[in-house]
């Protein structure tokens, strides 16, 4: 069985400061990350929560090459993923492969996770999911306001 355990929403936005200022507004967002610079995916990151709410990650493109700067230019896939935290990516990529999934790219290492992989894979359903080989992490959040 699987031990994938939920981590984030993420969210294509074009500016972090107005993404962090809508979702504050909207849904009482108070805790947030650093913003990660990750070249390597080519976006900016960051992850936000409210005491009781779920976890967001603010996705911008890195430069116009990024995998996230079409998806802004065209208005689509702005809910961009739901992610899981996983303790063997492959095992759960075999998994998703088998009930039809498709991997989007190869597994890379994120700057947000230490260095840990990541891979994104589209649903049957036409969703993504991300998932990370990093389990039992917890991202550092800081309060504002």
């Amino acid at each position: 069985m699987s031990e994938m355990k939920f981590d984030h929403i993420g969210l294509v936005v074009g500016d972090m400061a107005e993404g962090r200022a809508f979702l504050e507004s909207m849904f009482g967002l108070d805790r947030w990350t650093e913003v990660f610079e990750d070249p390597g995916i080519g976006v900016y990151v960051q992850f936000g929560r409210s005491e009781e709410g779920p976890c967001y990650e603010l996705i911008a493109p890195l430069g116009d090459a990024s995998p996230v700067a079409t998806a802004l230019k065209r208005g689509i896939n702005i809910l961009n993923h739901v992610a899981y935290l996983t303790d063997d990516l492959d095992r759960d990529a075999k998994r998703l492969e088998e009930k039809g999934s498709m991997m989007a790219g190869p597994a890379k290492p994120a700057v947000a996770y230490g260095g840990a992989r990541v891979q994104f894979w589209i649903t049957p359903q036409r969703f993504m999911v991300e998932l990370i080989e990093a389990p039992g992490h917890e991202h550092r959040y800081e309060i504002y306001g």
